[in-house]
C-alpha cells in the first residue's frame, strides 16, 4: 500500500469546506460531515477508554469497534447509500449484542440511575457513552435528509448500550460501588 496522507495539510478547507470520498465539497457544518465527525470524535473517545489496563476480550473488542468505526465513517464519505453494496452488515451489531449479553449476565439488575463515575476506565467509558448518543442524533439529522445504511444507527445505538454496561463492569471489577442517583422525591 503506498502512502495515503504523504501531506497532512492541503489548505483545501480554509474556506469553510471540506471534501468527501467522492470529490464533493460539503459545508463543515453540513449534517453529514457533522456525523463523520462525532462518528471520529468517538472513536477517539473509545481511544481513550484503550488507554486503561482492560482485561483481554474488552480490550479486542473496542479494538475491533475503533475499526468498525473508521468503517462507518468511510460509508458516510460517500453519499447515496446502496442497499446492495452491504458496506456495513447488520452482523456488526449482532457481535456487539453477544458481548453486551455476556458482560450484563454477570450484573445485578439495576434499581436505579446511576451517576457517571466509578473508576477511571468506568469513566472513560462513560464519556465515550455519552458521545456514542450524540453521533446517534447526528445520524438520525442526516437520516432525515439523507439515506443512510440502516445497519450503523443500530450498531452505535447497542455501541452505547455496551459501553454503559462495560462501565459498570470495569467499576465492579476494580472492586468499588456505582453510586446512584438519589431523586430529591418531589423536592425541588
Amino acid at each position: 500500500m503506498g502512502h495515503r496522507l504523504s501531506r497532512i495539510y492541503t489548505r483545501t478547507g480554509d474556506t469553510g469546506d471540506t471534501g468527501l470520498g467522492d470529490g464533493t465539497r460539503l459545508p463543515k457544518d453540513h449534517p453529514r460531515i457533522e456525523a463523520i465527525g462525532t462518528v471520529d470524535e468517538l472513536n477517539a473517545a473509545i481511544g481513550l477508554v484503550l488507554t486503561h489496563a482492560l482485561p483481554a476480550p474488552t480490550r479486542e473488542t473496542l479494538t475491533t469497534v475503533q475499526h468498525r468505526l473508521f468503517d462507518i465513517g468511510g460509508e458516510l464519505s460517500l453519499p447515496g447509500y446502496r442497499p446492495e453494496s452491504k458496506a456495513f452488515p447488520a452482523r456488526h451489531t449482532s457481535d456487539l449484542e453477544r458481548f453486551l449479553d455476556e458482560l450484563n449476565s454477570r450484573l445485578p439488575p439495576l434499581r436505579e440511575f446511576i451517576l457517571p463515575g466509578g473508576t477511571p476506565p468506568a469513566a472513560a467509558c462513560h464519556l465515550a457513552r455519552t458521545v456514542c448518543r450524540r453521533a446517534e442524533r447526528r445520524l438520525v439529522a442526516l437520516q432525515h435528509t439523507e439515506e443512510i445504511n440502516p445497519h450503523i444507527l443500530g450498531y452505535i445505538n447497542r455501541l452505547s448500550d455496551l459501553l454503559f454496561v462495560l462501565a459498570r463492569t470495569l467499576t465492579r471489577e476494580q472492586g468499588k460501588t456505582e453510586t446512584q442517583w438519589h431523586s430529591p422525591r418531589g423536592q425541588r
